[in-house]
């Protein structure tokens, strides 16, 4: 099946990381316009072979910046029709039980994993809604789906919010014609995972527990990202697709 796509503009956060780097790479060699946000560059050979790519540095926390920085492009590009939202942070040496975390750190992760999540729906909302289009797609994690004797609390309570945010998107603007589905990825293989480097016995032994028997790759979430995103896709909203190589289905 060839996917297709009406839209032409997208907005892309967490946009260098692994999942955001190659979702900005399918939707620009699909002819889609791409804004990335990010804290942290990517590399100039990157945005050199993805012309359709422009990058901004941004701070998601930071309302006022975020929204000039989308409306430049909004006013550039006539629309925004895609929303691709994998902000997330996790701190696992600091985000703890929430019996022990410090209360910074759980406001500072509910801030970058959920607020951004609302300040992104207050800019970009009201532009597809004036075209009657938009697609939108978050990315949250199998970790909301369950509890874990050695917890990263406030990412797993953060993402699993991001789940009841993203329906109640679907359910608001569906008459507007505005898509929001959410992707609960499993292990996957990216910066966030610097400990795999430095141990890869652990990795190793995921892999053992893991069906498929292998972590994730940034593809497997670009690709059903991109498949959210597509025309073949216009009768799903206010889903959530699991894609974690099978590890929630097991007992």
């Amino acid at each position: 099946m060839k996917l297709s796509y009406k839209g032409k503009s997208a907005i892309v956060t967490g946009a260098s990381g692994g999942m955001g780097l190659d979702i900005s790479k399918k939707l620009s060699q699909n002819n889609i316009s791409v804004l990335m946000l990010d804290l942290q560059y990517p590399s100039k050979d990157f945005l050199n072979k993805n012309k359709n790519c422009q990058f901004k540095k941004t701070d998601v926390t930071n309302f006022n910046k975020m929204k000039s920085q989308i409306d430049a492009f909004y006013k550039k590009h006539k629309s925004i029709d895609y929303l691709v939202n994998t902000t997330g942070v996790l701190w696992f040496s600091k985000d703890v039980s929430a019996v022990d975390i410090n209360s910074n750190i759980w406001d500072k992760v509910f801030e970058i994993n959920l607020k951004s999540m609302m300040y992104l729906s207050k800019i970009i909302v009201p532009k597809m809604k004036k075209k009657k289009f938009g697609s939108m797609v978050h990315i949250s994690s199998v970790d909301a789906l369950s509890g874990d004797d050695k917890p990263q609390d406030a990412y797993g309570a953060s993402k699993a919010a991001m789940i009841r945010l993203s329906k109640s998107f679907a359910i608001q603007f569906a008459s507007d014609n505005i898509r929001s589905n959410i992707i609960l990825p499993g292990p996957i293989e990216t910066g966030m995972q610097v400990r795999w480097k430095k141990n890869p016995k652990t990795k190793k032994n995921l892999e053992k527990f893991i069906p498929l028997n292998r972590v994730g790759k940034p593809q497997d979430i670009s690709n059903a990202s991109m498949f959210l995103l597509s025309d073949q896709a216009n009768y799903i909203t206010g889903t959530e697709i699991i894609v974690d190589g099978g590890i929630t289905s097991k007992p």
